[in-house]
């Protein structure tokens, strides 16, 4: 199939890699032009700007790092809404539902399809083609770009609704920064009574405590004290925001999600919107006077 992509970051990059090693042919676009020679060098057609894909492609798949980056490249001057033979977008990036709904009718009037497709799994799952990927949008253009995005990953359909598949985005992500804080002071309280961090990592995966931080995050980022699972603080912290302000447009009041957000506050205003979000803990040992894992920070 014949299919534009938009965005080449870290995310984006291997995701359009992957289609073009599937016999996929891409015309591709990111502001960074060694990262589209890189794709063209191995197959794709370079564009100019997202308009130029639009002319070219029916279906213009995104990846991009925020809302406004998604709402200009969706339908600001220059960008998909504009192009001439597109059909269809589905934006892979997490912008909340409401911010969905509001390229999907904006789209609409264009006569475009907008399939919201967000997807979870981090730089790994992209590199491996198993990312979670979620999809609202009309059935029948979902099962017809099905086999496409079967491609970087396992997919599901969330429903018709518009912004649906964000609602389910977020909700995932609430529950991985709600991990990686909460498994941080849970490890922290250890080493401060005098426990071993990676004794302790091996009891939490055994019993009742595993989750995703305790499996993955914590043995190779946090305990090697790397910091480099591939997700940036910024972005999580973007997706915790969303979550709360979902919440709030639905009446709800999260008390978890409240705490959890001021703890993500401090992390973006101590380390960093670059830092790797495992560095999460990092605050969490300052204030406890210890440090988890191999090398002092």
């Amino acid at each position: 199939m014949d299919i534009g992509f938009i965005g080449l970051g870290k995310m984006g990059f291997p995701m359009a890699r992957r289609l073009i090693e599937a016999g996929h042919q891409l015309v591709v676009f990111d502001q960074r032009k060694e990262a589209v020679d890189q794709l063209v060098a191995r197959g794709a057609q370079a564009a100019m700007s997202p308009r130029d894909v639009a002319d070219r492609v029916e279906t213009v798949l995104a990846s991009l790092p925020s809302l406004q980056a998604s709402l200009d490249v969706a339908t600001g001057d220059n960008g998909v809404s504009s192009g001439e033979r597109v059909k269809r977008f589905v934006d892979l990036s997490t912008i909340g539902s409401q911010m969905a709904v509001r390229i999907h009718d904006l789209l609409a009037k264009q006569n475009i399809v907008q399939l919201d497709s967000p997807v979870s799994g981090g730089v790994a799952g992209a590199e491996k083609g198993t990312l979670a990927v979620m999809v609202s949008g009309p059935r029948a253009d979902f099962e017809m770009l099905k086999p496409v995005l079967d491609v970087i990953g396992k997919v599901f359909f969330i429903g018709e609704k518009p912004g649906s598949a964000q609602t389910m985005k977020l909700a995932n992500n609430f529950l991985s920064a709600t991990a990686i804080v909460a498994t941080s002071e849970a490890v922290v309280m250890g080493v401060k009574a005098g426990l071993d961090p990676a004794v302790m990592i091996d009891v939490i995966n055994a019993g009742s405590g595993i989750n995703s931080a305790s499996r993955d995050k914590f043995p190779k980022s946090v305990l090697p004290r790397t910091f480099d699972f591939g997700f940036a603080t910024g972005l999580m912290v973007k997706d915790v925001r969303l979550c709360l302000e979902e919440a709030k447009s639905l009446g709800l009041s999260l008390d978890v999600a409240e705490a959890v957000g001021k703890l993500w506050e401090v992390v973006i205003r101590e380390m960093g919107a670059e830092s790797d979000f495992t560095a999460a803990i990092q605050p969490i040992e300052q204030r406890a006077g210890v440090v988890v894992g191999g090398k002092p920070v």
